[in-house]
């Protein structure tokens, strides 16, 4: 069975270069413009594994989270950040809303491949 990941960021570049990883390495991928654009996905991509930015029009990822986090469905889908961000007060918020991780941008793909399968238990 294909690992599904919804990966939400507002940069075209950005959601190119994380699926052309992700389905190098044997994943369904998922794209979404925004928390907004991500929350309205959650049904038809049906995630194992969700990757959200924190900076995004819309609804931001920490909005993203708290929503998917809310739902009964998908609360317990691991959730990794993406983002430029490193601060640690961003950080801590990301894990209080329910992040499961958190990678700093720019990103290897076998650094976010290895992450990916250390959180899905591989």
């Amino acid at each position: 069975m294909t690992t599904r990941i919804l990966a939400v960021d507002d940069s075209p570049t950005i959601r190119a270069l994380v699926s052309k990883a992700l389905r190098n390495a044997g994943f369904e991928v998922f794209l979404a413009v925004d928390g907004v654009d991500g929350v309205g996905a959650l049904s038809e991509a049906d995630p194992d594994l969700i990757i959200t930015d924190i900076n995004m029009p819309r609804m931001d990822g920490f909005g993203l989270i708290e929503n998917v986090r809310a739902t009964g469905a998908y609360a317990d889908v691991p959730i990794l950040v993406l983002t430029t961000e490193s601060g640690a007060d961003l950080k801590a918020r990301a894990r209080s809303a329910g992040a499961t991780g958190w990678i700093v941008k720019p990103f290897e793909d076998e650094r976010l491949i290895a992450v990916i399968e250390k959180v899905l238990g591989r």
